[in-house]
């Protein structure tokens, strides 16, 4: 499905929490939606969802408006990082739920995550750990098969183990039927390898969208001798310069492979370096 996104505007009170926000994703892919806290990342996927309305632009999706649409809703699943469910339904009525909501609903991956996660059937949600709520969530958006799946912080309180796993899953059914993933976190290092383009917000503006092995091709560590990593970045954009005993790395934007030929040490930069970078400098690239 083709989200359009059009001059998109958010306002509360006197803070604009987007602040005209145009970008196209045109196919299935594994998206990662990144910035800091307040970037305005929430309300872009509220708005996508249909649950709120813009205060100017607009969103389509294949060409319709997401708001007060049951056709479009039903191809949309958002699972938040809390407060998805009712705390008095039980877990079985909540799967019940969404199985009549979402037509694309695979009740053989519901049945296999929630042994993959241990959670009783007959428990309320409310008497669920956070981690245990967490994980009804992901299990939720996985059994959607929803073709736009939206996860926001989708795993507070899970061990490492237990995000490892979702990820593993979430992965292995992408590639057996794609779908377009939007992917908010903050534990950006433990997914960036998923990602397949990187959109990064600061206060309500777009400042990044681009594929992520562009983004790994196109940016570098350097290091060596303050002299020859000097040498090698003067004309270029530096993200970040660290000195120690003589030696310094620098963070840079430029060809990977000239890196590599200059006799400097090279390395990648994880996405969230730079993802601090542009968000601190409210620049965009």
């Amino acid at each position: 499905m083709k989200i359009e996104v059009k001059n998109l505007s958010k306002k509360y009170k006197d803070k604009m929490a987007l602040n005209d926000v145009s970008f196209t994703l045109d196919e299935p892919k594994i998206y990662g939606l990144l910035g800091r806290n307040g970037a305005g990342k929430t309300t872009f996927m509220n708005i996508l969802s249909g649950q709120i309305l813009a205060t100017s632009g607009e969103i389509r999706i294949d060409g319709e408006n997401p708001f007060d649409n049951q056709k479009l809703t039903e191809s949309i699943c958002l699972i938040k990082e809390g407060n998805n469910f009712k705390k008095d339904l039980k877990v079985k009525n909540v799967l019940k739920i969404y199985s009549y909501f979402y037509p694309s609903w695979d009740q053989e991956l519901a049945d296999s995550l929630m042994k993959e996660y241990n959670l009783d059937l007959n428990a309320r949600v409310k008497t669920l750990s956070k981690g245990m709520e967490s994980a009804l969530g992901i299990i939720v958006g996985l059994a959607s098969k929803a073709p736009i799946t939206v996860f926001d912080e989708p795993y507070i309180g899970l061990d490492a183990p237990s995000r490892k796993k979702f990820y593993e899953i979430l992965l292995e059914e992408y590639q057996m039927e794609k779908r377009t993933i939007i992917f908010s976190t903050h534990l950006i290092d433990e997914v960036s390898l998923l990602f397949e383009e990187v959109l990064i917000l600061s206060e309500g503006s777009l400042v990044m969208k681009e594929e992520a092995d562009i983004l790994r091709k196109s940016t570098c560590a350097v290091s060596g001798t303050i002299d020859d990593v000097e040498r090698f970045i003067k004309g270029k954009e530096v993200i970040e310069k660290k000195q120690l005993a003589g030696m310094m790395t620098a963070y840079v934007y430029g060809d990977v492979e000239e890196a590599k030929s200059s006799g400097l040490q090279v390395e990648g930069i994880p996405i969230q370096e730079l993802m601090i970078h542009l968000t601190e400098r409210k620049k965009g690239a």
